[in-house]
C-alpha cells in the first residue's frame, strides 16, 4: 500500500527474496531494483561494515586477518542475526531514501521448512532494519506466483524452486500448499560437490567463488552437445600449497553433480507419490515448472521429464520468480493475507 502525505512524501512497500546466495529487492511501482549476493564484509577491529553484496563477494578468500567476509544466511534461513539485520538495513536504505517519513511494509520469502524460531529471526531482522510490518511467504508459493501460475484455481500445480540453500518442491492448489518437500541440496551444495571432486581427483584446492564459476560454465545433468567443453581451473596444490592450473571438462562436472541431481529428482518423485489422486491427475496437463538458479542447470528439465513422464518447463526468468512473486503480492492484499504465514 502506498501512503501519500500532503507534502508529497510517500513510502513504497518492499518485497524481498532473502536468498542464501543472492538477495533481490522489489519496490512496489518500480519492480526489481536490486540484486546482490547475500554477503557482508566486516572489519573485526573497527566493528564496522566495509561492504555489502557484490563488493563483499569480491573479497571472498582474499582478505587480511582483520576482515571477515560473512554469509548471514545458511540453507535459506538466518544463521547470523546481527549480520543479516545489517545487510537488510543496508539494502533497504539503498532503495528507500532517508526523506521517506513512513516505514515500508515488507514481504519476505522464506523456506517452507522454516521453524518458529527462524520465522521470528527473519521478522525481527526486517523490523529492526526499518519495516513497519513484515509478512512471510513460503518460497515455492512466491515462485509459483512469480512464474505466472494460476494458483487460485482448483487445478494442481507442481513447482520446483532450486535456490542457493534449499530446493523446494511443492504442490499448490486453491492458493494453498497441498504438499511440500524441502531438501538442503541446492546451489551451495553443488558448489561444494565441485570443490570436493577437484580436491579428490586433482589434489587442487579451489575457493567458493571459483567453484561457482565452474558450475555456471560446465555444470549440467546431461551433455550439452557439440563435444565436451573444457575450462582451466587455477587453485592451490593440496600437497605443495603452490598455485597450479588444471583443465577439467563438463563430463567430470556432471559426475561431480550426479548425487545432487539425484537428490532433487528423488524429491520430486516423493512429492508426486504423496499428492492426492485428483491433483496428481492435473499434473498430466499442467506438468512441472522449474524456478530458481538451479533450473538453469543444463539438462535438468530433461532428466526430471524422463523420470516422471510429465511435461517439464523452465519458468521465464527463473532467477527472478520468487522476487516477482513477493512483489506482486504487494498489489494483491487479499491474496497476501491468504498465503502469508501466521506469526
Amino acid at each position: 500500500m502506498k501512503f501519500r502525505l500532503p507534502s508529497g512524501v510517500f513510502v513504497n512497500d518492499i518485497g524481498i527474496d532473502l536468498g542464501t546466495a543472492n538477495t533481490l529487492v522489489y519496490v512496489r511501482g518500480q519492480g526489481i531494483v536490486l540484486s546482490e549476493p547475500s554477503i557482508v564484509a566486516l572489519d573485526r577491529n573497527q566493528r564496522s561494515v566495509i561492504a555489502v553484496g557484490q563488493a563483499a563477494k569480491a573479497m571472498l578468500g582474499r582478505t587480511p586477518g582483520n576482515i571477515d567476509v560473512v554469509r548471514p544466511l545458511k540453507d535459506g534461513v538466518i544463521a547470523n542475526f546481527d549480520v543479516a539485520q545489517t545487510m537488510l538495513r543496508h539494502l533497504i536504505a539503498r532503495v528507500q531514501p532517508r526523506s521517506r517519513i513512513l516505514k515500508p511494509r515488507i514481504v519476505v520469502s522464506v523456506p517452507s521448512s522454516i521453524t518458529q524460531v527462524e520465522k521470528r529471526a527473519v521478522r525481527e531482522a526486517a523490523m529492526q532494519a526499518g519495516a513497519r510490518a513484515v509478512f512471510l511467504v513460503e518460497e515455492p508459493m512466491a515462485a509459483a506466483i512469480g512464474a505466472g501460475l494460476k494458483i487460485q484455481e482448483p487445478g494442481g500445480h507442481l513447482i520446483v524452486d532450486i535456490g542457493g540453500g534449499t530446493t523446494e518442491v511443492a504442490v499448490i492448489s486453491l492458493s494453498g500448499i497441498v504438499y511440500c518437500q524441502s531438501v538442503r541440496t541446492a546451489g551451495d551444495e553443488m558448489n561444494e560437490a565441485i570443490a570436493l571432486y577437484i580436491r579428490k581427483h586433482y589434489n587442487l584446492i579451489v575457493g567458493e567463488r571459483r567453484s561457482e564459476e565452474i558450475k555456471l560454465a560446465l555444470g549440467g545433468a546431461l551433455p550439452a552437445g557439440g563435444g565436451p567443453r573444457t575450462i582451466e581451473v587455477k587453485g592451490s596444490d593440496l600437497v605443495t600449497r603452490v598455485p597450479k592450473t588444471i583443465t577439467i571438462n563438463e563430463d567430470e562436472m556432471r559426475d561431480a553433480l550426479r548425487d545432487c541431481v539425484g537428490t532433487i529428482v528423488e524429491t520430486v518423485r516423493v512429492c508426486l507419490e504423496r499428492t492426492p489422486p485428483e491433483i496428481a491427475a492435473d499434473m498430466v496437463d499442467n506438468g512441472i515448472v522449474l524456478t530458481g538458479g538451479g533450473a538453469l542447470l543444463t539438462g535438468l528439465d530433461e532428466v526430471i521429464r524422463k523420470e516422471t513422464y510429465l511435461p517439464v518447463t523452465i519458468a521465464p526468468n527463473p532467477l527472478l520468480c520468487v522476487a516477482l512473486g513477493v512483489g506482486s503480492l504487494l498489489d494483491d492484499i487479499d491474496l497476501l493475507e491468504r498465503v502469508a504465514l501466521e506469526s
